[in-house]
């Protein structure tokens, strides 16, 4: 279901409880597992690869992991790809991710592939992201390979279940009730993805204090002629 948070506010802390599972319950578990170094030597792979398209949520399950193995008490680094220069940390035991690999550069892709070669001797693990399966990643060959080598988990999207849930979830939290045929509508003719159905519950919020209205098919409707996009 959704690769995403129930609460998406900016100030909201990315965890691996406000991100829906969904078909993604496996994903989730083997990100629990490795947090902790007490029992990441359980999983099949010591290194994880996750893959989804934009706004599948990777990132978020990047950090809520790496949340999660701090407060396990284990050290943590994590890094945008564009942020890897010609080295990563050695920290002993750490818990070890970057976001996006598709963006390493030349000199960041010996570094990370260094890391592989040394993971074992850190007891480090390694929690990668990119937006392809590794045979999809143009990376140098012998790096593709050792991610190949890892846990590999394609995030899964969202079904239509999933999204309406959120969206209710979203709209309950601020104290505001979703006629079932307001989503329904949303999901048959507006944009999928959760940031455009946040936006668009940002806008419903707002004319529904403002008019002092419920939030309706036909206020939607209205809000749609006088300009709002879905």
């Amino acid at each position: 279901m959704k690769q995403l948070v129930l609460d998406i506010r900016p100030d909201t802390p990315p965890t691996l409880e406000n991100f829906v599972a969904g078909a993604n319950a496996e994903l989730v578990a083997a990100l629990s597992l490795q947090a902790s170094p007490a029992t990441a030597a359980q999983l099949p792979a010591r290194h994880i690869y996750l893959w989804g398209g934009p706004g599948s949520g990777r990132s978020h399950l990047l950090r809520a992991t790496l949340g999660m193995a701090r407060a396990a008490g284990r050290p943590t680094h994590l890094f945008a790809a564009t942020d890897v220069d010609d080295s990563l940390p050695e920290t002993d035991g750490a818990l070890l991710a970057v976001d996006d690999v598709e963006q390493l550069s030349a000199d960041a892709q010996i570094a990370l592939f260094n890391a592989f070669n040394r993971a074992r001797g850190n007891r480090q693990s390694l929690l990668l992201s990119g937006p392809s399966a590794p045979l999809g990643l143009v990376l140098r060959e012998d790096l593709r390979t050792r991610i190949g080598q890892s846990l590999v988990f394609e995030v899964q999207p969202l079904d239509d279940d999933a999204r309406a849930t959120i969206l209710t979830t979203l709209a309950e939290r601020r104290g505001l009730r979703l006629a079932d045929e307001v989503v329904d509508f949303l999901l048959r003719h507006g944009r999928r993805d959760l940031a455009s159905l946040r936006r668009v519950l940002d806008a419903l919020d707002a004319a529904s204090l403002e008019r002092k209205r419920p939030i309706t098919l036909p206020l939607l409707r209205e809000m749609i002629r006088q300009g709002l996009e879905i």
